[in-house]
């Protein structure tokens, strides 16, 4: 079959109008016969850069912008993501900004290809900076979903770093795993390091999980850097591209890739059969494990009262 990252830039601060560059991407993937997409991180309403780059104490307005245009888990707020998944037989891990009553959470909305939300998927641990705009998630949603292609996990950027996280998926015996991370070469300091990052995380993931890996990010586009400079003054910390676009097999061998600005789908072809092979030579979840000496304790407990997934129809 085929599977697809969405290597594209949302509309920065503009939930309706990056849910309709969502569903063009879906019906984009649905012409060209992918039947798992993957979306970069908080691709609704956008990554908000100037968290690391602007003095917090200048930050108020954008954020409370931000989490006005972030979004609320119902069926009216996804719900033409959902019509579009089922029009174009698409699975999607779409990366979403949620507002969840007062706080804010870095999420991944599994969607089938009938337009049913499958689960979701809340960041454990925002990841520096990020903490002071994003709440932490647990472990209630950390999980493998069953979605029309097989089993989907899914962990958002520095949560790859969380080796116990990274485990607690593999035991779920994903099939496809969506890593979803931002441009983070879109700061220039971390340019080099950050693309490197996200391949070797995601190599390694590929082939300690035995399954396939999507791994999406956004570019920063010269629209989403004009806004951030409208509010700021000039960033000359941040740059226009910055991010790295992957598609890995079961061994960790690259399928796709692509780095730069421009915006494209990226596709690759995924034999199931690949991981059969791939684990008779290491299955973490099974004869290469020593259960009997090293055992994962996840808390699965929900620590805060979330809505029932929207049903989308």
């Amino acid at each position: 079959m085929r599977v697809a990252a969405v290597h594209q830039s949302p509309v920065l601060l503009d939930r309706a109008a990056t849910l309709d560059k969502v569903v063009a991407a879906i019906a984009e993937a649905g012409a060209a016969d992918v039947r798992l997409l993957g979306f970069p991180e908080t691709f609704v309403p956008g990554y908000p850069y100037w968290l690391g780059t602007v003095p917090f104490d200048e930050q108020g307005a954008l954020n409370r912008r931000y989490a006005e245009e972030s979004v609320r888990l119902t069926a009216q707020a996804l719900g033409a993501v959902g019509r579009a998944c089922a029009r174009h037989r698409v699975n999607v891990v779409l990366g979403i900004s949620e507002r969840h009553g007062g706080t804010l959470y870095n999420t991944q909305v599994f969607i089938d290809d009938q337009g049913e939300v499958a689960g979701v998927h809340r960041k454990l641990q925002p990841t520096l900076v990020e903490r002071a705009i994003w709440g932490q998630g647990d472990g209630s949603t950390l999980g493998v979903h069953a979605l029309g292609v097989g089993r989907v996990g899914g962990l958002i950027c520095g949560e790859h770093s969380m080796n116990l996280a990274r485990q607690a998926l593999i035991t779920g015996l994903p099939q496809f795993h969506v890593g979803a991370w931002p441009g983070g070469g879109a700061v220039r300091s971390l340019d080099e390091w950050f693309r490197g990052h996200i391949w070797a995380l995601s190599r390694v993931h590929a082939y300690t999980a035995g399954c396939f890996v999507i791994a999406a990010a956004d570019p920063m586009s010269e629209a989403n850097l004009s806004v951030i400079e409208e509010a700021f003054g000039p960033q000359p910390k941040l740059q226009v591209g910055g991010a790295i676009s992957l598609i890995l097999d079961p061994w960790g061998n690259v399928l796709a890739r692509h780095e730069g600005a421009d915006e494209r789908l990226v596709i690759a072809e995924a034999d199931l059969s690949v991981i059969t092979a791939a684990k008779l030579q290491h299955d973490s979840s099974g004869h290469s494990a020593r259960p009997e000496i090293l055992r994962l304790e996840v808390d699965t407990r929900p620590h805060v009262r979330w809505p029932e997934p929207p049903e989308l129809g």
